[in-house]
């Protein structure tokens, strides 16, 4: 026997095709709100955020600016108020980067294959200063350096100050071919990475007394009071430089019997007399097996992370040589910069904080194997897998500023409170 079938499913299809018909002759549209229902966004730390706001989409980086929150995206940036999280501004660019810190920062903006940039203030968008003809710039939180290169590839190095003042200005040669855009990379020291943490968490950095600018193999060295050219170093093809502490580093790694050996001589231009060496430290320039050096060492701005020939780590100060921490065998160095460093022990169950200026352990707190930290002005930021949780404690004496359950991603940590970022959304989670 045939059944009939149920009426209401002939009632369905012609509703569906009603709103169908409706949305398309805009009488009425009720899919944005549909969307909006199903895209309705969870808490990243429910009753802990101060605020929290759906952005333009995956953010590239997020950076604290005074009392905004810039957002950087692939061909825009966008900029939230701190304190509520409203935006305040958008605009174009492949590009952007912070300078300065507090009520004195700035965002400066480019595009890609396209000399110049804007220098924006952060709660406005508002350009300050705009420049047509630079091919890079670096950010800092005491000032801003461009590169102009000349069509005969000539090019010339300036410092400004954070309110448009050009500082000082000297010529470099032509190296301008591979710098572009915002923070190229130059031959430093590079922070060590966190899960769960983006690696420009602490901000910009502070401008390093001497700077390091490649040079087709060789290193210029700039002297970033003076503004004046110190040094050409010209490494052989088993050297890396790399300019820390106001020092040009000098390592050495050559194979032999099976392994590498690597050594450490750090000079003081402009008269580049030796002001300290060490043989059989490893700063880790070199990956994998072979010999080759193909990156900089970890570390902050003027300490370095090393290896001594036992496979225990140490903290070295890059201006004299110092052993300021020597590890033992399985202690791992999971954030340093120039003030403090975030040690996990050898069975990986403890945490601890380490004071440069006293040479003491200054907090301790339970650790697990997928412990992360990084370090940032103000606080120490620690990410857990398993609870997800993120912990912000103080680095001189480990008091927890905030404790949140959440699995979000941090993307930047200011003197009053932390960006989480989960897909599109965005929130501000402050310290107590």
């Amino acid at each position: 026997m045939a059944s009939g079938g149920s009426p209401w499913k002939g009632y369905g299809l012609a509703a569906i095709v009603l709103i169908v018909v409706l949305a398309t002759t805009h009488v009425w549209n009720p899919w944005p709100q549909v969307w909006a229902w199903i895209n309705t966004s969870e808490p990243i730390a429910a009753g802990v955020s101060q605020w929290q706001t759906t952005i333009g989409g995956s953010p590239q980086n997020v950076t604290i600016a005074g009392d905004s929150v810039i957002v950087e995206y692939r061909t825009s940036v966008e900029a939230y108020g701190l304190g509520a999280g409203i935006k305040l501004w958008s605009s174009s660019a492949d590009w952007a980067a912070v300078a300065g810190e507090g009520t004195d920062a700035v965002v400066v903006t480019g595009r890609l294959l396209t000399k110049g940039y804007q220098v924006l203030d952060p709660r406005t968008g508002v350009a300050r200063r705009t420049d047509t003809q630079a091919t890079a710039v670096w950010t800092y939180r005491t000032g801003i350096l461009d590169l102009h290169c000349a069509k005969g590839g000539d090019c010339e190095l300036t410092a400004w100050d954070l309110k448009g003042n050009a500082r000082w200005r000297v010529s470099t040669g032509g190296i301008g071919f591979v710098l572009d855009a915002a923070n190229p990379d130059l031959p430093d020291t590079n922070p060590t990475t966190a899960n769960g943490i983006d690696d420009n968490v602490a901000g910009p950095r502070e401008m390093p007394a001497l700077l390091g600018l490649p040079d087709d193999g060789k290193v210029r060295v700039i002297d970033t009071a003076s503004g004046k050219l110190v040094q050409t170093a010209d490494p052989t093809v088993d050297q890396r430089i790399a300019v820390a502490g106001g020092r040009v580093l000098t390592v050495t790694g050559t194979a032999g019997d099976g392994t590498c050996y690597y050594g450490v001589v750090a000079t003081d231009p402009p008269g580049n007399g030796v002001v300290w060496k060490r043989d059989g430290l490893n700063l880790r320039t070199a990956s994998g097996t072979g010999c080759k050096q193909d990156r900089d060492p970890a570390g902050g701005e003027d300490v370095v992370l090393g290896v001594d020939p036992l496979g225990k780590q140490e903290l070295i100060a890059a201006g004299d040589g110092r052993v300021l921490w020597h590890g033992a065998k399985g202690e791992e160095v999971l954030a340093v910069n120039d003030g403090y460093a975030v040690i996990r022990s050898a069975d990986k169950v403890t945490l601890r904080g380490f004071s440069m200026s006293t040479g003491r352990t200054a907090w301790t707190r339970p650790a697990t194997a997928d412990t992360s930290a990084a370090l940032s002005p103000t606080a120490v930021i620690i990410v857990t897998v398993k609870p997800a949780r993120v912990t912000a404690v103080s680095p001189s004496s480990g008091r927890v500023y905030a404790e949140v359950r959440t699995s979000a991603k941090i993307f930047a940590a200011g003197p009053g409170g932390m960006i989480a970022v989960d897909g599109r959304d965005m929130a501000y989670l402050p310290f107590a």
